[in-house]
């Protein structure tokens, strides 16, 4: 399937996926970073920064990133490394998704010499990245290459692009508990039946069902998020006041974004040395209906349970 990949006006190397219906993906491979996910009417389904910095070698602000292997931990230096380093494309592709209507990449990330001065740890990170009909799926493996067992926690950070954030819902989180990063981390147990927005919320909701919908009233557009292997899940949107104080983010552009992670949080992962992990997030973009003004979410459940029956 159709793979491009090209050096931009910037200099940065990046890979083109496309596939028969007209979407299309963009992969920068510094930071092995998906920075565009466009239907087959052109619309743009991930949120850019208008002030991102696309010539600095830190990770953009918008698109899909990794965060390993201390996620959440701000303090660790090696925090979000693979976001700041060139990947490369892998001489070893897996066979998942060969099919006639995918388009995939396989990105891989080992730490340098340098990187390991900071984590003390070696491994290899390789992401799996296949676009098909309306639907983004990212498979990442990590490897411990070390002599010494580890743990990390990890995950998988998306920008997703909406009309007006205080016209989104997402269902699949009620009655779970969260660390409210709002209130120093104090866990909570969610009380309503959807997450809405009309203030800051940053969030990190725990033991979480595999599919969580985010449900765009305004585009009719519900985006369907399935994981597997990544039992957290991170709600975000700095609102007006923290969006302002964030460099590389514009004064308005907290309403058109919605922050949600697949992640690994509250259980670190250990790895044995030569033991792999394997996650998976699958995003999918779904027409919604309306029905007494209100988006029908039992659709949405239907969908999820037909596109994953196992679930």
């Amino acid at each position: 399937m159709p793979l491009e990949k090209i050096n931009c006006s910037d200099g940065s190397p990046r890979v083109l996926l496309s596939e028969p219906g007209g979407s299309t993906a963009e992969v920068l491979l510094n930071g092995g970073q998906i920075v565009s996910w466009k239907n087959d009417r052109g619309e743009e389904l991930l949120f850019m920064s208008s002030k991102a910095n696309w010539k600095s070698s830190k990770a953009i602000r918008g698109g899909i990133s990794v965060c390993l292997p201390q996620f959440g931990n701000l303090e660790s230096l090696f925090h979000r490394s693979p976001r700041n380093k060139l990947w490369s494309i892998d001489s070893c592709p897996s066979p998942w998704d060969a099919t006639s209507n995918r388009s995939s990449v396989d990105l891989l990330f080992k730490p340098t010499e340098e990187d390991t001065k900071m984590w003390q740890r070696s491994f290899e990170l390789r992401l799996h990245i296949s676009l098909g009909p309306g639907k983004l799926t990212l498979v990442p493996r990590l490897r411990n290459t070390d002599s010494k067992s580890f743990a990390f926690t990890f995950s998988m950070c998306n920008y997703l692009s909406v009309s007006d954030i205080s016209e989104v819902r997402v269902e699949g989180l009620e009655t779970l508990d969260y660390f409210d990063n709002l209130l120093k981390r104090k866990r909570l147990t969610e009380q309503a039946d959807a997450v809405t927005f009309d203030g800051e919320v940053d969030r990190v909701y725990l033991h979480t069902p595999a599919n969580i919908a985010v449900i765009d009233h305004e585009k009719k557009r519900t985006f369907v998020l399935h994981k597997e292997g990544l039992t957290d899940a991170v709600v975000w949107n700095p609102w007006e006041k923290m969006g302002k104080a964030i460099p590389d983010l514009g004064d308005h552009d907290y309403k058109n974004m919605l922050y949600v992670c697949s992640a690994a949080f509250e259980n670190p992962i250990v790895l044995k040395p030569m033991e792999e992990w394997k996650g998976r997030q699958e995003l999918s973009a779904v027409s919604s209906s309306y029905c007494s003004g209100q988006l029908d979410p039992q659709k949405v459940l239907l969908y999820a349970k037909l596109a994953h029956p196992q679930q």
